[in-house]
């Protein structure tokens, strides 16, 4: 499918049914798979032939599923999860071990900064986090001999950052490490970070990928691009025999696919976190329509992001599209045919005026989710990033007083008449 455009992909990559073959995506809703003898399902287990045996491990849905999304992304291999948060996980862990050290943009999703900043902690994962506006020189100073990746998003939640990939791929490649971007804001219809450096993609499937607000999931595509041998010493955890595999080399054996491999036949295995077939049948029909509803969200957004900008109760307005935001040039390198659906704005009332906005919407529901087809909103401080502390909160890029607006695929005219209502009684 690499010759299609993306529209095309969406509906088409993945499955791909023969003569008699169901045309849509099958759901093989099974724990476990026959084989006819002991030799035959050993040699699984030993990873000497492809086929499922247990579907915490691999499912042939969830497979086609994933092979959908590395297509979308143009990358060799992916692999589902049953979160955006457990593939941010794994797909950190799977080059990560106690005594080592990541690097992370600090304006990333609330549950993420804890993860790096509190969980890995415990595990003897140490990480720093830097300004990703920062010059390069300054960043630099964060590198250390035991660093293992780099980590950013690409529109940073809910900061609305927007990364300037190429410069944090250049700084990672000159240590030697892979750059690993989180894409879901954007979704592979915005951004490809492939194409500027990125070596690593993840994704909240929840999201835009989903759309309905119908199943919990995430992604993990690998672009196949990262040479690990080449830094063999620091990331032998693919390079030399992996003995639950009766000493296994996975660089050797499985070549650009390596990385994905690993992540699924060590993490998988011992940590679970599979999403359900069902759920990955529902992913892919929210695929299927993806470019369409992106397309929607950006035209709607940037119109409200122009009301909101013009209104004279708001103090302060994120969104990349607005030719007056900090990151207009850089969205239009990395994204001209668009950023996303989602806003973050401030009030002059501050954090009280807030409250009483968002506790007068009538269209746009309150609700600890974003980017689906319905119109929600969401006050960081109190929600998404409840367990940070005022400093951590300026870190984030999230002021007491933001309020995260996701829009919608709803009449544009709807949505702007809701936020005019409300701001009266803000």
């Amino acid at each position: 499918m690499s010759d299609y455009k993306i529209e095309t992909k969406c509906l088409h990559s993945g499955w791909v049914p023969k003569k008699g073959e169901p045309r849509m995506l099958p759901i093989i809703q099974s724990t476990t798979f026959k084989y006819d003898t002991t030799d035959e399902m050993g040699r699984l287990f030993d990873l000497k032939d492809d086929g499922y045996f247990y579907t915490r491990v691999q499912n042939p849905t969830n497979d086609m599923v994933a092979a959908k999304i590395a297509d979308l992304e143009g990358g060799v291999a992916a692999l589902l999860t049953s979160s955006g948060q457990a593939a941010n996980f794994y797909a950190t862990l799977n080059l990560c071990e106690a005594g080592d050290h990541l690097i992370s943009t600090s304006t990333i999703y609330g549950g993420t900064f804890n993860l790096f900043a509190v969980t890995f902690k415990k595990l003897g994962i140490e990480c720093t986090f830097v300004d990703p506006d920062a010059s390069s020189e300054e960043i630099e100073k964060a590198f250390r001999p035991n660093t293992k990746l780099v980590f950013g998003e690409t529109i940073a939640n809910p900061a609305l950052t927007v990364l300037d990939i190429e410069k944090f791929a250049k700084l990672a490649h000159s240590h030697k490490v892979p750059l690993i971007v989180d894409n879901t804001f954007a979704t592979p219809v915005n951004c490809q970070p492939f194409k500027w450096g990125a070596d690593i993609v993840t994704h909240s499937t929840t999201k835009y990928m989903d759309g309905h607000a119908a199943q919990v999931g995430g992604a993990i595509v690998d672009s196949g691009n990262f040479d690990w041998e080449s830094n063999a010493e620091k990331f032998s955890c693919l390079t030399t025999p992996d003995e639950s595999y009766h000493g296994l080399i996975y660089t050797q054996a499985f070549g650009k696919k390596a990385y994905i491999t690993k992540a699924t036949v060590t993490l998988m295995r011992d940590l679970g976190s599979i999403p359900s077939p069902m759920n990955a049948f529902i992913l892919n029909l929210g695929l299927e329509s993806m470019p369409l509803r992106v397309e929607r969200h950006c035209y709607n957004a940037q119109k409200v992001a122009e009301f909101l900008n013009a209104h004279e109760k708001v103090s302060s307005v994120n969104y990349a599209g607005l030719p007056s935001d900090k990151y207009h040039e850089r969205a239009k390198k990395y994204m001209p045919k668009g950023t996303c659906g989602v806003i973050s704005f401030e009030l002059k009332g501050g954090r009280e005026s807030a409250v009483h906005f968002m506790d007068s919407l009538k269209l746009a529901t309150i609700a600890t989710h974003v980017a689906d087809a319905k119109t929600c909103v969401l006050h960081p401080a109190s929600h998404t990033h409840r367990q940070m502390n005022d400093e951590q909160l300026k870190e984030a890029g999230v002021s007491p007083g933001m309020i995260r607006f996701s829009v919608g695929i709803e009449n544009i005219d709807d949505i702007l008449s809701d936020l005019e209502q409300a701001l009266k009684n803000a």
